[in-house]
């Protein structure tokens, strides 16, 4: 019985107009964007460590994230004043909301953190959270699963989740 209530509810969750809407960015919001962290769970990393193009494809999608903020009216700030308790932090998207703490610290309205892992080279998954840096609370936050380990692959992959989501028209 409790699993067919389970099952209706997530179908009424996944039906059309039942999701609720999602709450309006505030152009010229101050956003703190911690990053973008590299999580290689693939046999090859284990083996040959960090590659230098992956290494070229994160900074490449973490501009591209930049880039599309600046474009939408919002203020990146500057995450210099936290660089140490951020140098320490092995990765920002799991830190028990030190990322909402640092933002608020910076005067930021927003957080902004994502993580690419690698399963392996066929297989990736990408996720960018955006946080109210006063209540911590989830604004938005999706994940993609992209297949191959390319520029393009990985710029699509940001792209989709910042044009279906993060800036969705309502």
């Amino acid at each position: 019985m409790m699993k067919s209530l389970s099952f209706a509810a997530a179908l009424i969750l996944a039906l059309p107009g039942a999701a609720p809407a999602l709450e309006a960015l505030k152009p010229g919001a101050k956003v703190a964007f911690f990053g973008i962290h590299f999580i290689d769970t693939s046999t090859e990393g284990a083996i040959n460590g960090v590659r230098a193009d992956e290494t070229a494809r994160l900074a490449l999608l973490e501009e591209e994230v930049r880039d599309r903020f600046l474009a939408e009216g919002f203020d990146l700030v500057d995450t210099t004043p936290v660089a140490e308790e951020l140098g320490r932090t092995q990765n920002p998207a799991h830190c028990n909301d030190c990322e909402v703490r640092m933002a608020e610290r910076l005067g930021a309205d927003y957080s902004l953190v994502g993580e690419v892992q690698k399963v392996s080279n066929l297989i990736l998954s990408m996720n960018l959270a955006l946080r109210e840096a006063d209540t911590g609370d989830l604004v938005r936050m999706l994940a993609v699963d992209i297949r191959g380990n390319t520029d393009e692959s990985w710029l699509r992959g940001g792209q989709y989740i910042l044009d279906n989501h993060v800036f969705a028209e309502e």
